[in-house]
């Protein structure tokens, strides 16, 4: 049961498709537009392994997307934006660039690698795949998609660590709706946006105990590749690009409200923003129900997510006696 209500395709016009080797304990995610929808971004995390951002920045000639592709396999995994690239042409779905429509796809790929196993990886196949099993609504959260390998709180090394997965959360206030859906590969801990307990991270030696972050991070405890948050936030308002941006980074202050350490050198943390729909909303409270939503989705993430790879979830560590 999630902690959180709310699904990405609770705004009007996005689908959502996965597909995942479930052995390899690898997959991805992709977020399709029935519109156009503008888009956004930002990469806090100092580790990023993406696609297309570079025509995020306000002023440029392409400010929409028709897709985002989220996925495992590290650098690998961003292969699978071309199966989802592949499924887009077929339809005549892109930009008009004259000659052929163009499917503008950002992507980001989180480092799974060191769970199942190095050899499999999200290519084209896969991500045409999650396209063909998009859908609205969407509901699947936990060991699904880019989620599939995804694992929390490595201060301490991959032993002590904990299952991590995709989640998703919404949230209305009057018209306006915003939604996050956010796969969960931190280096840090998880705790809770209601009461800031450990939901997800480094375990103690003794069920249920966790070993905090800060405390690691005093001992002087080394960071770990293999991380990276990524996802996306999405809403029914009617934004332009630097809008978008400002939501794309209000997504970023969810991370930073409940992942511990966030955003670090061995973190590639993305957050990719949609727009599409025509409410006018107060700027103030777009980004309170952004930050609040991805927030949500994080702590949905770690919360379903099952056992896998030898490593326990957190609400399994947190039930053994």
């Amino acid at each position: 049961m999630t902690l959180y209500p709310g699904s990405l395709t609770d705004v009007l016009g996005l689908r959502v498709g996965h597909a995942h080797d479930a052995a390899a304990l690898t997959g991805c995610t992709v977020v399709l537009c029935d519109w156009s929808a503008t888009v956004g971004g930002e990469v806090r995390g100092r580790a990023p392994g993406t696609r297309e951002t570079a025509l995020l920045e306000p002023g440029g000639l392409v400010q929409q997307a028709h897709a985002v592709l989220l996925a495992g396999g590290s650098a690998f995994g961003l292969a699978a934006a071309d199966g989802v690239m592949r499924y887009l042409e077929e339809r005549e779905i892109g930009f008009d660039a004259g000659a052929a429509r163009v499917p503008i796809v950002p992507a980001a790929v989180l480092f799974d690698l060191a769970i199942g196993s190095a050899q499999v990886r999200p290519d084209m196949a896969m991500g045409y795949a999650a396209c063909v099993h998009a859908s609205a609504p969407a509901v699947e959260q936990g060991n699904v998609g880019a989620g599939m390998g995804a694992t929390v709180g490595k201060l301490a090394g991959l032993g002590r660590a904990t299952k991590g997965g995709l989640g998703m959360a919404s949230l209305t206030a009057g018209s306006l709706t915003v939604a996050a859906l956010m796969a969960v590969n931190a280096l840090g801990e998880v705790r809770s946006p209601a009461n800031g307990r450990i939901l997800a991270g480094v375990r103690a030696d003794v069920s249920p105990g966790w070993l905090p972050a800060d405390t690691l991070l005093a001992a002087s405890a080394g960071g770990a590749v293999g991380n990276t948050v990524i996802g996306v936030v999405a809403c029914n308002a009617c934004l332009d690009q630097a809008e978008a941006n400002r939501l794309a980074q209000a997504g970023q202050d969810g991370l930073a409200r409940v992942i511990r350490p966030v955003h670090t050198l061995y973190d590639g943390d993305t957050v990719f923003a949609l727009a599409l729909g025509d409410v006018r909303p107060n700027a103030v409270l777009l980004g309170e129900l952004a930050t609040e939503a991805v927030a949500r989705a994080v702590a949905n993430a770690v919360w379903v997510c099952e056992s896998a790879g030898g490593l326990p979830s957190g609400a399994a560590w947190s039930s053994e006696t």
